[in-house]
């Protein structure tokens, strides 16, 4: 039956650039986000999950324990790459039971495969730049890459070095880190996989790309020096003010009875002392700084070494900025003479926040004490993600277009224009689910995302329509204002339930994978083929293109409108000086009749550049069921 036509008269137009309220920024190099950030298309990679590239420097259990392996872990060995992701490696049996540094008991998958290495190294990452740059990314943000035994490196042994894993010496690289006086910069020397990282980074810059390093300020693990330090001279070691110490080691004993306030009380992140206490139960912007001056300065000099490696003073040869994780759990005293610093080096280096949680799971925290010019450029847009999963997934209920468009103009209006452009859009990452699975669910965000929380959770393939969902989704994402970000793989139509599901290694075409048939859980699901998606892959691609091809989706204005009684229609524009593009959304499952007569619109012949098809929106025109238009002027 034809669905009668709309006409597009009695609209509300609302434009973020509007808000007369937004807060407002002094425009200095110290404070102005870089410009290059609006316009660069983010993609994010773990390099252990990313390609194995070179095999002789796979990690060993040497590796994985920093030279001090549980008996229980003798029989450990590398993970094949194309291994069914929930079938048991040989050695979980060995686990089973045995106690976690926390204190827990090793008892499910979730937990036994944390051991697992895959042997991903920056020679996979150096062999495939050609890949990144057929698909069409320009930067890069790189997971951590400092020294750590863990696959996700949060947990730096060191953080003045690259990964002896990733590079090609990893024998060599302990040697030369042991050699060293880690308080002292002039000591340090660049190991093998410092060096390969420095070729990496070049070739990205080669390819026009921008590249940005995680780091977590907030902690270091367990091995690191400073802390191996203190659990062997008790109070006599000078780096005793560096951790908060509950209790030093006995070496009267064989037990290690040294105690420490870890990170939300993980015994393997050891926190950085802070000048003031603060409630982790429930983050907040506050004031204060790092305790340890000498800390601080470890921290700066870090950074300086990766921003101008070579220490000329031209930060051309080091990295673009830095992505700062769990950022709103360090004080702003110090975030403000990091900016300084960091600014002092390269003017146009980019600092992202991790502004995420204030409370898990029901409220996220609000980034504008973050993003006003004093501390970061922009932040992990979470708060985007959520409300367009919401509306286009109805996850976990259905609401309006115009309640969505509501939660946007929120979300901008105590933001300064500029940083709201440099805004990282996140639609998945290494701690979320990935994009087609979070759609395949229902779930609230980030909440029961893992089978061992919520055995309904659907962790097989998902199905044709979360696609066409992800499809809309994305179109949102290429055509917002914010810079958008794939996680690596999702490209490839990856799917993965949460933290660890989201960091299976990843798919690539040349390589032939088993099927996934195996269930963390033991239940029955789905045989699902494991292979690059290249139809997927070519639409993000095409989405990439153009948003290239049309700079106005990345620093053009936008005007949101609020369509009367029609809940499941979502249409805005992004328009600067003479050219306006149009993006029409229809989430209902039957297709639609629509007549546009919005302001900058013209009443001439519109190209869908999505599909190539041609309408006149000023005429009545039909829009498919569950699809996305974009509309430039012919």
């Amino acid at each position: 039956m034809r669905i009668l036509p709309i006409l597009l008269l009695a609209v509300i137009c609302l434009s973020c650039n509007d808000q007369k309220k937004a807060a407002k920024a002094a425009s200095s190099p110290l404070s102005d986000a870089p410009a290059w950030a609006q316009s660069v298309i983010w993609y994010q990679i773990m390099v252990e999950r990313f390609r194995n590239g070179d095999t002789a420097n796979d990690p060993r259990l040497e590796d994985i324990s920093r030279g001090n392996p549980p008996d229980y872990l003798q029989n450990w060995a590398l993970t094949p790459w194309n291994r069914d992701w929930y079938r048991d490696d040989p050695w979980f049996a060995d686990l089973e039971g045995q106690q976690a540094l926390e204190g827990y008991t090793i008892e499910h998958f979730h937990q036994k495969v944390q051991f697992r290495r895959y042997g991903g190294d920056l020679q996979g990452v150096l062999d495939q730049i050609d890949y990144l740059d057929s698909l069409g990314v320009t930067a890069i943000y790189f997971n951590p890459l400092n020294d750590a035994p863990s696959l996700h490196k949060y947990d730096p042994t060191h953080w003045r070095h690259i990964d002896r894993n990733f590079g090609p010496d990893p024998r060599k690289d302990a040697a030369t880190m042991a050699q060293e006086s880690p308080e002292d910069p002039a000591s340090w020397q660049m190991t093998e996989a410092d060096k390969l990282f420095l070729k990496v980074l070049n070739a990205f810059h080669q390819k026009g790309m921008r590249v940005i390093l995680d780091y977590s300020w907030n902690h270091t693990g367990n091995t690191f020096w400073a802390i191996d330090d203190i659990r062997a001279k008790g109070e006599k070691s000078k780096y005793k003010d560096w951790y908060t110490i509950h209790s030093y080691d006995d070496p009267a004993t064989d037990e290690d009875e040294l105690d420490y306030q870890g990170w939300i009380g993980i015994k393997s992140l050891p926190e950085i002392k802070e000048s003031v206490e603060h409630d982790a139960s429930s983050v907040q912007a506050y004031e204060g700084n790092i305790y340890s001056e000498a800390a601080k300065q470890h921290i700066f000099h870090v950074s300086q070494r990766w921003l101008d490696p070579n220490g000329d003073g031209d930060p051309s040869d080091g990295v673009d900025g830095f992505r700062l994780d769990v950022a709103g759990e360090l004080p702003l005293g110090f975030w403000r003479e990091y900016r300084a610093f960091v600014r002092g080096i390269n003017p146009e280096a980019y600092l992202l926040g991790e502004i995420w949680w204030e409370k898990w799971p029901d409220k996220l925290l609000d980034p504008a004490p973050f993003v006003q010019g004093d501390v970061f450029d922009a932040v992990m847009n979470y708060r985007w993600y959520r409300s367009a999963r919401h509306f286009f997934n109805q996850s976990p209920d259905k609401i309006p277009a115009s309640e969505f468009v509501d939660s946007l103009l929120r979300y901008t209006s105590r933001i300064p224009r500029q940083n709201t452009y440099a805004m990282m859009n996140v639609s998945a990452s290494h701690d979320a689910p990935r994009l087609a699975t979070s759609l395949f669910n229902k779930n609230p965000y980030k909440y029961n995302c893992k089978a061992v929380d919520d055995p309904a959770y659907k962790i097989h393939k998902p199905d044709a329509d979360t696609r066409q969902t992800q499809k809309m989704l994305l179109a949102q994402q290429f055509t917002y204002i914010g810079a958008p970000q794939i996680w690596a793989g999702d490209e490839m139509g990856m799917w993965g339930a949460d933290d660890p599901s989201c960091r299976k290694p990843l798919i690539w075409p040349d390589m032939t994978f088993e099927d996934e048939k195996a269930h963390p859980l033991g239940m029955r699901r789905p045989v699902d083929r494991v292979m690059f998606d290249r139809g997927l892959f070519d639409y993000y691609q095409k989405l990439i293109a153009i948003r290239k091809a049309n700079p106005v989706l990345a620093t053009g204005d936008l005007q949101l409108f609020k369509i009367p009684q029609q809940d499941e229609i979502l249409v805005y524009s992004r328009y600067q000086d003479s050219t306006a593009i149009f993006v029409v959304f229809n989430t209902r499952s039957t297709e639609k009749f629509l007549q546009l007569n919005l302001h900058l619109m013209q009443k001439r012949n519109y190209t869908d550049l999505l599909t190539g098809r041609k309408v006149n929106p000023s005429k009545e025109f039909m829009i498919p069921a569950r699809t996305a238009m974009i509309l430039a002027l012919e």
